[in-house]
């Protein structure tokens, strides 16, 4: 990890990264490497009743800048939920000109055995598109039917707390049962006790390429 200068997040829809990788984000950031954040979808025609259709474009911003990441490297696209295998070339298009600029070393993406439709279309075009670099799949417990924990990110309670900190800017998507603290922090100390450490994240080990 101490070559690695640049990452991407791919989040199918806004909030996944920070579900996914938050405190690994926060980790990274606190290291002086580099992050990226690409969002595929602001998920408006999912937003609850009563919120304005903009209210995840505003709250992915508030919840990266909390994480660290640039107001500049956040990239918001607007396609359109459930329906990203109707648009898989554009998005492997978006992602190709997102390698070539960027030239990351890591990226962190959702598992392609993952239930929602959009998680698969992101993970296998970041396949396609990152196989020259490091790929690690994220974890969504809800949406995992299997998760082979092959990787570990160890964390401390900073990193926990600045995860929570940024998922609490989703204040319309608080209603969700696994969008609760106790969730966060026990999934944390699960993964940390599995590798002997106080908090960690794990995930699929889908490409990794030693230098």
């Amino acid at each position: 990890m101490e070559k690695v200068e640049k990452i991407i997040i791919l989040a199918p829809h806004t909030d996944d990264g920070e579900f996914g990788c938050g405190g690994s984000i926060s980790k990274f950031i606190g290291e002086g490497k580099e992050v990226f954040y690409v969002a595929f979808s602001t998920a408006e025609e999912s937003v609850p009743p009563n919120w304005p259709k903009d209210i995840l474009e505003n709250e992915v911003k508030e919840a990266t800048n909390i994480l660290g990441i640039p107001r500049a490297n956040l990239i918001i696209h607007k396609f359109p939920v459930r329906k990203f295998n109707y648009v898989r070339q554009e998005i492997l298009d978006v992602m190709i000109t997102l390698k070539n600029k960027i030239n990351p070393e890591l990226i962190f993406l959702p598992l392609p055995n993952d239930l929602h439709q959009d998680h698969q279309t992101i993970a296998m075009e970041g396949l396609r598109a990152f196989k020259q670099s490091s790929i690690l799949g994220y974890e969504i417990p809800w949406n995992n039917l299997q998760f082979r924990t092959q990787g570990f990110i160890k964390l401390n309670r900073e990193h926990i707390d600045q995860k929570v900190h940024a998922l609490n800017a989703y204040q319309s998507q608080q209603d969700r049962y696994y969008a609760t603290e106790d969730f966060i922090y026990s999934l944390a100390k699960t993964r940390g006790v599995q590798i002997g450490c106080e908090y960690a994240e794990s995930f699929e080990v889908l490409r990794w390429i030693v230098t």
